[in-house]
């Protein structure tokens, strides 16, 4: 990645002494302090944020970059500062302890925050060093006073003094295994790392680890979907989808704005999972589907533009009423009345017997299929969380069976690859269900409405479900699978 700093310096002529020159005086702001470029202050305030008060960097960023006015090459140095800092924390703090020579956690919140910005500079971008070091103490000074930027200036030119691949091997090294070595080496959790290795195992392709967790730590490119029957796709199309396409740079708030939303950003892994339902079979005019759990919204608008299309009746549901909102203000483009239900989503599903011919039950998961794009959140994730949530999607999964009519089917996602969260989840499910539930061919699905073929192992148990990847697809990794009430 590239910023304003990123030219090499002149070369100097070695068969010359360099004349003395005095230290450039670095210009000062009103307010007297050093002026420390907008990107970096707004990546800055950021990541104090996420560290503070757990927020989300997808959510503040795209509002600090408005409040700092930056747009162009300024927002996009901000987004690869806060996005690529927040994904190699893990990375960054083991560098950090080597060359402070204590604990991450032992140095003051703002000024470790500070650090790893100026880190990630150093090791993942070709920001000029002195840039990186100079600002980096600048903005913890600004945050734990003038007494930080000595400590701050001496572990930045100690970083700085060694290439990246030496720091990678120095972390690596000290590691105690060889997943530990792996999960410091690219910035995942060990408990991440094995439950990758784990899903792709499932198919045969464990050898694609690498590729994977490499994957996880790239930008990922915008996606963009046209509301099928309300836009058209625009060049280039989607590498899959045949209602998406992509964004070749630049900010797609503009054009989501002038479409009044019948354009937006989503990502085709969602795209497809979502398709793969409302075109299994021939839409039947009055058929009712519901989408359990739709925040944030992005499948029902688009579940919403097929119903409308084919005649049916849509209604969804989303437990957390300010995400309800959210689902509220994406169906607004879609000129189809949709009931947004604030229900607890097993208990909606039970009021409701036999009512439904399709059902969308995307449930809430760990999220470690988009790992890309909430930056922070393998970080905050725990391998406890995994039982509590494969508990509640069984439930929901089994009670949105129940309220299918015969021969109606739903469609089990998650944003997540985590076989106890996937494949265990509607083993489990089937196996309470017995006869009344037959699997359909996920996968077969997904081809259906691909705009070409995508790689889709089969599962090595023989199941039937499907599974999307970051560095196959190009996607989340999605995760779907289909039952039909016989």
């Amino acid at each position: 990645m590239s910023g304003d700093d990123s030219r090499p310096g002149p070369r100097r002529d070695r068969g010359r002494a360099a004349a003395p020159r005095r230290a450039p005086q670095r210009r000062r702001d009103a307010r007297g302090r050093a002026e420390v470029q907008a990107a970096r202050r707004v990546a800055f305030g950021v990541l104090r944020a996420v560290s503070e008060t757990d927020a989300y960097a997808n959510l503040l960023l795209p509002r600090e970059l408005e409040r700092a006015r930056l747009s162009g090459p300024d927002a996009g140095l901000a987004t690869e500062l806060t996005y690529g800092t927040l994904r190699r924390l893990g990375t960054y703090d083991a560098i950090l302890a080597a060359a402070a020579e204590r604990d991450a956690a032992d140095i003051d919140p703002a000024v470790r925050d500070a650090l790893r910005l100026g880190i990630h500079q150093l090791m993942s971008t070709r920001v000029a060093s002195h840039a990186a070091v100079n600002e980096s103490v600048e903005l913890a000074a600004e945050a734990a006073g003038r007494g930080a930027a000595g400590f701050a200036n001496a572990v930045l030119r100690r970083v700085a003094r060694d290439t990246p691949g030496t720091w990678l091997e120095r972390i690596g090294a000290a590691a105690r295994s060889d997943d530990e070595r792996l999960g410091l080496t690219s910035a995942h959790p060990v408990w991440i790392v094995r439950a990758l290795r784990r899903a792709l195992a499932a198919e045969g392709r464990e050898t694609e680890l690498d590729a994977l967790l490499a994957a996880d730590n790239e930008s990922p490119r915008v996606s963009m979907i046209a509301l099928p029957g309300l836009s058209e796709p625009r060049e280039p199309l989607a590498d899959y989808s045949p209602v998406g396409f992509r964004l070749e740079g630049g900010d797609p708030e503009p054009l989501v704005r002038a479409s009044e939303g019948r354009v937006r950003v989503q990502d085709e892994g969602s795209q497809l999972v979502a398709l793969a339902l409302s075109r299994l079979t021939p839409i039947r005019s009055g058929e009712r589907w519901l989408d359990l759990c739709a925040g944030p919204g992005g499948k029902t608008a688009l579940l919403a533009a097929e119903a409308l299309a084919g005649g049916a009746v849509l209604e969804a549901n989303e437990v957390v009423p300010t995400r309800a909102g959210l689902v509220r203000r994406a169906l607004a483009a879609v000129p189809l009345e949709v009931t947004v239900h604030e229900r607890d989503g097993r208990e909606l599903a039970a009021e409701h017997p036999g009512e439904f011919d399709r059902i969308l039950v995307d449930a809430p998961c760990t999220g470690l299929g988009a790992l890309r794009r909430r930056p922070e959140a393998r970080w905050r994730k725990q391998p406890s969380d995994v039982a509590e949530l494969a508990a509640l999607q069984e439930q929901l999964l089994l009670e949105a069976f129940g309220a299918l009519r015969p021969g109606g089917v739903v469609a089990y996602v998650t944003c997540s690859p985590h076989l106890a969260e996937t494949a265990a989840v509607v083993a489990a499910a089937r196996e309470r269900l017995g006869d009344a539930a037959e699997e359909l061919d996920a996968r077969g699905a997904l081809q259906s409405v691909a705009r070409r073929p995508l790689d889709l192992p089969e599962p090595a148990s023989g199941a039937r479900h499907a599974q999307l990847w970051p560095h196959r697809h190009g996607t989340d990794a999605m995760f779907l699978a289909l039952l039909r009430r016989r």
